[in-house]
């Protein structure tokens, strides 16, 4: 793996989370993917595919517009990870001021965010955005590690 390789695979990925979480991810599937029902997972779930399925696209655009050479097996092991780790967190749902805070914002609180959390409005959001981008990085790695 070369450190363009690494950037370029990162970029990708990071540029496809901002249109994946954001433009592809209708009201509906935001509004249920944290409620504790079947309805609630298969948001979520329908959200989380179509999130990889926008990377998945960043990543063949990356790979056909510079002549980055994935592993195409590795590159699918890091997109699994991100994935699977947006689904977690997106299925938590909550807030910080729910009786019972769960997942993100329950981590978040036992950290020692607890202040923040209550303080500023967006923090949830920020911490979400700050999971989802750690987890993008270690994808990056992966998929960017069987590159030529």
């Amino acid at each position: 793996m070369t450190a363009a390789s690494f950037a370029a695979t990162y970029a990708a990925l990071t540029a496809a989370h901002e249109v994946g979480d954001h433009w592809t991810q209708v009201d509906a599937e935001a509004a249920a993917k944290g409620l504790r029902t079947r309805d609630g997972a298969l948001a979520c779930a329908e959200h989380v595919l179509t999130y990889t399925a926008t990377q998945a696209a960043a990543l063949y655009a990356v790979h056909r517009a510079t002549g980055l050479r994935l592993s195409w097996t590795r590159a699918a092991l890091g997109l699994a990870i991100s994935a699977t780790t947006h689904y977690i967190a997106d299925r938590q749902g909550g807030h910080w001021q729910d009786k019972q805070p769960r997942g993100i914002v329950r981590l978040a609180a036992k950290t020692g965010h607890a202040e923040w959390l209550e303080r500023d409005p967006n923090a949830g959001y920020l911490m979400d955005q700050a999971w989802h981008k750690g987890w993008i990085f270690a994808a990056a790695l992966l998929a960017a590690s069987g590159s030529e």
